[in-house]
This record gives C-alpha cells, structure tokens and sequence, in this order.
C-alpha cells in the first residue's frame, strides 16, 4: 500500500491512498476439466450417431404402432411371440404385395409420363402465357433447354441412388431391431425399471403408456390418411380421364406425409398432369384437391389422430421448421411425435413453468398421485424390477382408463348443460 499527498490551491496537504490491483485468479479443478471433456465428446458423439438415432427412434415409434394388433391378437390366447410374428409377417406381406402391385404399372407411367412432358410443358406454358403477369414465366418454360438439367439430373441421381441405397439399410435395421424390442419387451422394461428410483416408477409407465398412444396414434394416422390422399386422387385422376393416374396418385399419397409442403407436393403435378386435357380439368382438379385438403386437415386429422397429438399450431409449425433443419426429411416427419411427447413429458413431470399458479385440479392431481404411489408400493413391496414394472403398468393403465372415462363423462354432461341455441 503506497501513501501520496497533493495540497489542494487553499494550501490544504490531503494524503491519498493507492491500493495494488486485486489480482482474481480462476482456478479450474481437475474434475470440471474431466467433466467439460466429457459433455464435449458426449455432444460429438451425439451429433455423429444421429442416423442410429433416428434408427432408434423410429424402431421405437413402430414397436408403438404395431402393439395394439399384438395385444388385440393376446386377448384371443395366442401367444405373444406368435403373435408378435404374426403382426410383423402381416405388414411385410401386405407391403411386398403393394410393391408388386403398384411398382410395375407406376414404372410403365413414369416412362409416358416423361415420354408426353413436351406437350405438358407446352400446354403449361400456354395457360401461363394468357395472364400478363406470368407470361414471362411461361415463355421461359417454353424455350427451356434440357443440356444443363441433363447434367445436373445424372449428378442428383447417382446421389439420390446412394442415398435411397443408405435409406434401404437403416429401414431394414429399423424392422429388425423394432422385431428384437418386441421380442425383449418385458427384458428392457425390466432393465429401464431397475435404474430407475422406485418412487418414480409410477410416473415412467405412465410416461410409456403415454407414449405409446402418441406414437401409435401418430403413425396409424399418418398410413390411414396416406392411404385416403392416394385413394382419392387416383379416382379424381380416374374420373376426370387424366393419364399416369396411378403413379401421380402413389405419390401424391407419399408426399401427404410432409405437414404443409405435402399438399404443394401433392397437387402440382397432378394439376400439370390434368392440364393436358385443358384448362377446365386442370381447375377442376384443382379445386377438388383443394377440397379435400381442407376436409382432411379439419375433419379427418382430428378425428384419426383422436388424443394422440393435441398441439396448437404455432407448436406445430415451430417443431417442424426445427426438426427439418436439424435432420431434413426425417427431422420433418418425427418432428410433430417428438413435440407431443415433450408436452406430455412436462404434464406427467408435473413441471411447474413460469408464470403458473396452483389451481385446485393441480392439488387433486397430487393427491391421485400420492394415492397412486402409495398403492403401487403396498403392491410392489419386496419385488424384483420385471415384475414391479408389471405392477407398475397394470396400475398406470387402470388409471388412464378411469382418467379418460371421467373426461367423457365431464364432456357428455357439458354438452348436455348447454342450453339449445334461440330460434
């Protein structure tokens, strides 16, 4: 510590003090190091396994979707690997017997269809030339010449054969390992259960049933109204005598998988494809499209989905717009699961966000909660993990039951309150 005076123009002497710089050092210990390390090659491992886990997720989501027909093939005392056989040797015939089906005749379609793309293209840019807004646009897709896209056409293909080739494999690992956890599903449950505190474990099956109907609705979902989109535009494209309607129709089914961008996928080449037999048809087609796009996302979503996804729209767009970029395609269409099943994560957590306050439903809900656990542990008392985790779903389910019984009951006689409309 040093001392200094200065003497103030009234002749004042005033003694100044100057303290040393305070030196703060930071000291890192040897386990923050190791732990740093550790989440850093945790995250690089991450980012590289996201193909197996994506493998894994989707094997997850088809083990959810396939389990209802394997309990409904239990409740009629057939065993469960039979059954489990059954189911599985079920959709692999199903889905060869639809390949050898549709993959000829849409081959055949495809080669016309390439083969009549000069009068499409030509019919096209006519119809855009009648509007001067577009006319620019249509001249361009008139004189549009194939040398570049000829080139650019082969690159994109050897990479999309490479890539479909890559998508085969992991689909064939993805049914294989969805077989093996159906096969080891009491194991793995056991397993999951033994890490697991025993107070918790009546919040991880419930979590798991949850799961399980988020993931199985969503995919039952998402076949059934494929399979209504490619019904209904192979009889529209039928019925308004449009060529290639069965190749237009299987994609237009493929493409209603993609949320939003799916009807855009959807209706532009059969709109093109119907524009060859004028611009009448091409409207036609495109306003019944239209119709029942609207149809499916009002009335046929909610009613196929039921209670499987209840996600308000900005969530949806938000999850989809995050899981496209993170892992494209695949990202896009596990996005909408993977929102569902972190809502309904914070709702059986019993997370507490910002800004909410304790209602009396909160309180009841504790209150089950309690009962619940306090019941599972007279139960479970003294019992190994498999078949605490039996215990454990046996009473989660029962509970679901009574939960969704009380929420029709409640449903039923607020519509029966509701006094009719004045006439």
């Amino acid at each position: 510590m040093k001392r200094d005076a200065s003497i103030l123009p009234n002749g004042k002497v005033i003694a100044t003090v100057k303290r040393k710089p305070t030196v703060v050092r930071v000291e890192v210990s040897l386990k923050s190091l190791v732990i740093v390390l550790a989440l850093i090659a945790a995250l690089w491992m991450l980012l590289n396994l996201v193909p197996v886990l994506l493998v894994l997720v989707t094997a997850s989501m088809l083990v959810g979707a396939l389990n209802p027909f394997v309990a409904g093939l239990r409740r009629r005392k057939v065993k469960r690997v039979v059954a489990i056989c059954i189911v599985f040797a079920g959709g692999v015939i199903a889905a060869l017997t639809l390949a050898m089906v549709t993959i000829p005749t849409v081959v055949d379609q495809v080669k016309t269809l390439a083969e009549s793309e000069p009068r499409i293209r030509e019919s096209a840019a006519s119809f855009l030339e009648r509007s001067k807004l577009t006319a620019t646009l249509g001249s361009e897709l008139r004189n549009l010449h194939y040398t570049d896209v000829a080139k650019s056409f082969r690159t994109t293909l050897f990479t999309a054969s490479t890539r479909i080739a890559e998508i085969l494999a992991y689909g064939i690992a993805t049914i294989f390992l969805a077989f093996y956890m159906m096969i080891d599903h009491d194991r793995l449950r056991g397993a999951l259960f033994a890490v697991v505190p025993r107070r918790y474990h009546i919040r991880l099956s419930a979590i798991l049933i949850n799961l399980g109907t988020i993931v199985g609705g969503y995919i039952r979902g998402q076949v059934l109204t494929c399979l209504l989109m490619g019904a209904f535009l192979f009889a529209l494209l039928l019925a308004c005598r449009v060529p290639n309607a069965l190749s237009l129709a299987v994609f237009g089914g493929l493409m209603d998988l993609l949320p939003y961008i799916g009807v855009f996928l959807t209706m532009a080449p059969a709109v093109l494809a119907a524009s060859v037999k004028g611009p009448m048809i091409a409207t036609v087609v495109f306003a019944l499209l239209l119709a029942y796009e609207e149809l499916e996302s009002r009335v046929l979503v909610p009613l196929v989905y039921g209670r499987a996804l209840r996600l308000p729209s900005s969530v949806v767009f938000f999850s989809l717009i995050v899981g496209t970029t993170l892992a494209g395609i695949a990202g896009a269409l596990l996005a909408l699961p993977l929102a569902a099943a972190a809502l309904m994560l914070i709702q059986e957590l019993r997370v507490e966000l910002p800004g909410e306050t304790v209602q009396p439903e909160d309180i009841k809900q504790r209150q089950k909660d309690d009962h619940t656990e306090r019941e599972y542990h007279r139960r479970a008392d003294n019992m190994p993990a498999a078949k605490a985790a039996a215990v454990a779903a046996e009473i989660s389910g029962d509970r679901k039951k009574a939960d969704v019984a009380a929420e029709k009951a409640e449903a039923n006689s607020d519509v029966k309150a509701t006094p009719p409309p004045f006439v």
